[in-house]
């Protein structure tokens, strides 16, 4: 699709060509960054990460996104054999290393670490886990709004793979996304188990209606810390939000329609099935919401 834009999508950047990156202990140049075909990460998915950005210095929310990769490391039973305070310092390491001050991002990955045969159980990754830290020049560049299709692929029960790990095993969002794009879309609005909108296949998903800003329940999607900062800004700002169950009726009625995520922070919708959403641009309380994370982001960072 020569039209297709994605919710990650950023300027080209010449210097990501030499950027290094943390493997291991190590920091090395990006055609160095090499792990085995053995890797439990490769071979089945088997690892978590988490995405941060860079904004004049500061890793914004750090200690969010750290709290919940130690939560994840620790529900899927991954002893990353490094301390927090470690893990940060290889983070800056590698910043410091690719002499980055702002507009990049950071993509931090721990799987269980290389197998002694080429089969499921945890037992065969006996070598320790795999530590990578991808870091590039990033600075969004997303043209237009972005145009969303439901498909029939949904976010499933905490039994089945719980939705709120940031696993490695993506193939669910992935043939979400796949589907949005044979659709003619850009990206995938995703149902709930219950047919409840839920989240895309890679954001999360706000709507307005009348001045207020509703959001799933977040029973079955990632609870992004972009999503918690938006919700808390509109408590703070006295602007209604709610988490709640709703259906495609009252999205294709909305006024305005946004999705949130580390990268993006806050990208706005035009359309989902077809339907164009409000003015089809960025509508005031997205560009509200917007300004008001800026400024959150300068606190943050001061």
């Amino acid at each position: 699709m020569q039209d297709h834009v994605t919710t990650h999508q950023a300027e080209e950047d010449a210097r990501n060509n030499e950027i290094l990156i943390y493997l291991n202990g190590q920091i090395v140049p990006k055609a160095q960054a090499m792990i085995s075909v053995y890797d439990s990460g490769f071979m089945l998915g088997d690892g978590i990460w988490e995405g941060l950005r860079l904004y004049d210095g500061c890793w914004a929310f750090m200690d969010e996104h750290f709290d919940r990769l130690f939560e994840a490391a620790k529900a899927i039973d991954i002893d990353i054999g490094m301390s927090r305070e470690t893990l940060v310092s290889a983070l800056l390491e590698t910043q410091k290393a690719n002499a980055m001050t702002t507009d990049a991002h950071a993509r931090l990955m721990i799987t269980r670490g290389v197998k002694t045969r080429p089969f499921q159980h945890p037992s065969l990754s006996q070598s320790g886990p795999t530590i990578t830290i991808i870091m590039e020049h990033s600075r969004p560049s997303i043209p237009r709004p972005i145009r969303l299709a439901t498909v029939p692929h949904l976010r499933g029960l905490p039994m089945t793979q719980d939705p709120k790990l940031n696993s490695h095993s993506k193939l669910n969002c992935i043939l979400a996304c796949i589907a949005a794009e044979k659709a003619g879309a850009d990206e995938a609005l995703m149902l709930d188990i219950n047919g409840f909108v839920n989240t895309t296949n890679a954001c999360n998903f706000f709507i307005v209606r009348k001045g207020a800003v509703w959001t799933s329940t977040g029973d079955y999607c990632m609870n992004g810390i972009t999503r918690q900062k938006v919700i808390d800004l509109c408590r703070a700002n006295d602007i209604p939000v709610f988490e709640r169950n709703f259906s495609l009726v009252d999205t294709y009625g909305a006024d305005e329609a946004f999705l949130t995520g580390t990268f993006g922070a806050q990208t706005p919708v035009a359309s989902i099935d077809g339907r164009q959403i409000g003015t089809g641009q960025m509508g005031p309380m997205t560009l509200r919401l917007r300004d008001l994370y800026k400024d959150l982001i300068k606190q943050e960072c001061a």
